[in-house]
């Protein structure tokens, strides 16, 4: 955990740390063969996580974020672990997409490394999954996470801590074939600085120059000069390898700058990095310590300064499905409307759902670029399998919620008990049926009112007798209210 402490310089806004919480606790080895977090790890991170929260007990929410990666994005009783970590923590968790987790890396990293003209590379071996993203300045172009990291990497080959030449070769060679897979177009972009972050890539540029590794054979007897820490070369990854391979067990290799709690895991964090210099033809790689943490400390930081990058995504997917802006702006701005005039409970954040709510209605019609018929079925599997830079797996899962319910049936969310945005659904089905014209023209001055999950719609009667199509509307969706349970009432006066 990082907490850092906002400075505004002449040259910008910048964040300060002044305080860092770590323990390892490897989630990740703690999944079973059927992908179910076992007991022992899940026990783990929610004590972990219980001491976290004490030091940030009584911060504003607005002003902490916290995030899950892959781990939680693979074991099968995630949500579990989630919904007991947040009553720990104390503030909601983001289990994040892949994607979005080497974006958040990237910005982590450019924030703390030395400036370069063109492209930078950043490599980032987690222990369940490694993310290889290509920016320039603090803007990341080309991003990929691949579910090959130090701690699965290692329980596959190297079980029970075992060392041998062949399995270690199997290591690279299955890493490698992961990597080819995205090596063409990382090739053909190009970059000028390489960047290793966090754990893995600094142990590992740690013991190249606790140990004087340079490439000419074993610097423990070589006594080779040291190569600074923050740097690791291909000659010091080979010469690495060759140390190990001298090792039956980790349990027994004798290295300086090598700690105990990385000792597990540092075959497989190995194989993988020589892999990465192997595909991409990296001869020496610098080491930040930041990356994702201080990478989602920034992005939180944009969204308080208007700089949220889920707008800029939102946008960018109105551009690429070609969406009527005058008929999302029209549907989002009347679906707001209608979201203030309901009750607003002390758990909801009015701000955050009013932004959600028009950017289901900003969206609610990219499907129409595969078919008009069922749009929102296509509507909502963009926005719920896309990769979505900003947008947490739960901010999509919502969103896509919000737009298979925008239209049609209410049966399958009515069946769904993860489902909890019904005034927002309200509203935003209410705003689709009135701009059905698709024109600012004679839209009706509306009253809406929630009462315990009851809806009543109030509008005239006069401008219902003139839009006779539109009043038939609202009977039936009052009807499909009902349907589901749920009382929906259209008063005319």
């Amino acid at each position: 955990m990082l907490v850092a402490q906002v400075v505004n310089t002449p040259s910008g806004t910048q964040l300060r740390p002044i305080d860092t919480l770590r323990e390892t606790v490897r989630l990740a080895a703690g999944l079973t063969d059927n992908k179910l977090l076992g007991n022992d790890a899940y026990q783990r991170g929610l004590s972990a996580i219980r001491r976290f929260g004490e030091r940030i007990r009584g911060f504003d929410p607005s002003k902490v974020r916290a995030v899950a990666t892959n781990t939680l994005r693979v074991a099968k009783n995630a949500q579990n672990f989630v919904n007991d970590a947040q009553d720990a923590l104390g503030f909601p968790i983001e289990v994040i997409a892949g994607v979005e987790e080497a974006r958040l890396i990237y910005i982590g990293a450019a924030h703390e490394v030395s400036a370069v003209q063109g492209n930078r590379l950043v490599v980032d071996i987690g222990g369940g999954s490694t993310e290889l993203i290509i920016g320039k300045g603090y803007e990341p172009k080309l991003m990929e996470s691949l579910y090959i990291g130090c701690v699965s990497h290692s329980m596959r080959f190297f079980p029970r801590g075992n060392i041998d030449a062949h399995a270690f070769k199997e290591a690279e060679l299955a890493a490698r074939r992961e990597i080819q897979v995205i090596a063409g177009n990382y090739l053909k972009s190009g970059w000028k600085q390489v960047i290793g972050s966090s754990g893995t890539a600094r142990a590992l540029a740690d013991i190249i120059a606790e140990n004087n590794f340079n490439g000419q054979g074993d610097g423990l007897t070589m006594g080779r000069v040291n190569t600074g820490s923050g740097l690791i070369t291909r000659e010091g990854l080979r010469a690495m390898k060759k140390h190990l391979l001298k090792y039956e067990h980790v349990n027994d290799i004798q290295l300086g700058g090598l700690k105990d709690e990385r000792r597990g895991v540092w075959p497989g964090g190995l194989a993988i990095m020589l892999a990465v210099f192997d595909e991409l033809g990296i001869e020496s790689m610098e080491v930040t310590d930041a990356a994702l943490r201080v990478g989602v400390l920034y992005d939180l930081l944009g969204r308080s300064q208007h700089h949220d990058m889920r707008y800029v995504t939102v946008e960018q997917f109105m551009q690429r499905y070609t969406v009527d802006r005058d008929q999302a702006t029209r549907v989002g701005n009347l679906a707001a409307e209608f979201l203030d005039q309901l009750p607003k409970p002390d758990s909801e954040s009015r701000a955050e759902n009013i932004a959600l709510l028009q950017w289901a209605a900003n969206l609610h019609e990219i499907g129409l670029s595969i078919s008009h018929n069922g749009y929102h079925k296509h509507s909502a599997y963009i926005a719920g399998n896309a990769d979505m830079p900003g947008f947490s797996k739960n901010d999509q899962a919502r969103l896509a919620a919000l737009l298979i319910g925008h239209a049609g049936k209410l049966g399958k969310l009515a069946t769904n008990a993860g489902f909890h945005d019904w005034r927002m659904l309200f509203c935003l089905r209410l705003a689709q049926v009135l701009c059905r014209g698709r024109s600012d023209a004679n839209l009706p001055k509306v009253k809406v009112s929630e009462d315990d999950g009851s809806y009543l719609v109030s509008l005239s009667r006069e401008w219902a007798d003139a839009h006779p199509l539109t009043e038939f509307s609202l009977q039936k969706e009052a009807a499909e209210w009902e349907r589901i349970g749920r009382t929906y009432q259209v008063g005319l006066k």
